[in-house]
């Protein structure tokens, strides 16, 4: 197999340009200089962007997380945020993650300067003000919830149904649900379950999405040819799930591309070797296990 794929990606998600410290540093006051960068790099080779994201606990700016604000005021910055940059990009964003990362394992919500200030009313505020902004643009644009733990039948995905039916009920737009996927080598939840937590949203008329896939190997040497293995039978699993999810399950997007420059030892040291290429840009065997999952071929690198 030759280690010189041609063709990689249709779809970019950057980060964190589209985070919130970086779209509005002050109040009211809008940098959109990098976000139109990346849009013109990913337009000049074909590729759609999904921008991530609108509304976190984390990357907000200074003057957010000091406030000090009441429920009104800081609502009124949340609107103004979401319907200046959703108006701003348009249609050159496909989707947007509303609100990233909101909940808890046990299905409560997070703290955040969001909830704690505005209650659990932001969720669907957020939801509602994206929506405002679309059909006020009359534009095509997805709009998503996004975390992490849900890629599994649990407490989390029980809680986010809710809110997802919450949403439904008052006739508020979210058409989809990001599944980040961060997965340790070893300890990634089965096809089947992955499989069954899209379906919890599939059928509520929901499209899915992996938006953040990685598979980390939990210590050092990251590239004997076990760990490889392993880890190609992990990227295999998660690819197969959506490819058996249908048409509802999107896409999947890879979190880096290569292990120089991964998130991962920074934040979970030890581990590493989390890409599918390693740090000189070689596709390592993780590389072939999704090629082969989106082809529908049993895994012939996955040991």
């Amino acid at each position: 197999m030759s280690s010189k794929p041609t063709q990689l990606t249709c779809r970019f998600s950057p980060t964190p340009t589209y985070s919130f410290q970086y779209q509005e540093p002050f109040n009211d006051v809008f940098n959109f200089s990098g976000g139109d960068y990346f849009l013109n790099l990913a337009e000049s080779s074909g590729a759609k962007v999904r921008c991530h994201n609108l509304v976190w606990a984390t990357q907000v700016a200074p003057f957010v997380t000091e406030g000090p604000w009441t429920k009104a005021s800081l609502t009124a910055v949340m609107e103004n945020h979401i319907k200046t940059v959703i108006t701003h990009y348009g249609e050159r964003c496909y989707s947007w993650d509303v609100i990233n990362e909101a909940l808890l394992g046990n299905g409560s919500f997070s703290s955040s300067i969001w909830y704690d200030t505005i209650g659990p009313d932001y969720f669907h505020l957020a939801f509602q003000f994206a929506q405002e902004a679309v059909e006020t643009i009359d534009a095509d644009i997805k709009l998503y919830y996004n975390d992490y733990g849900i890629e599994s039948p649990n407490d989390k995905v029980t809680a986010l149904r809710g809110l997802v039916k919450d949403l439904q009920h008052r006739r508020i737009q979210i058409d989809g649900i990001g599944f980040e996927s961060h997965f340790v080598a070893g300890s990634t939840p089965s096809t089947a379950d992955q499989l069954a937590a899209m379906k919890t949203f599939t059928s509520m008329g929901l499209n899915v999405a992996q938006t953040e896939l990685d598979v980390r190997i939990p210590q050092p040497p990251y590239y004997t040819k076990a760990a490889q293995a392993q880890q190609a039978k992990d990227y295999y699993s998660s690819v197969a799930a959506c490819m058996q999810a249908g048409r509802k399950c999107i896409g999947t997007t890879v979190w880096d591309f290569d292990d120089k420059y991964s998130w991962v030892p920074g934040v979970f040291a030890p581990a590493g070797g989390a890409d599918i290429f390693n740090d000189t840009l070689v596709a390592k065997p993780a590389y072939y296990a999704i090629a082969e999952a989106l082809r529908g071929k049993p895994c012939t690198v996955c040991g």
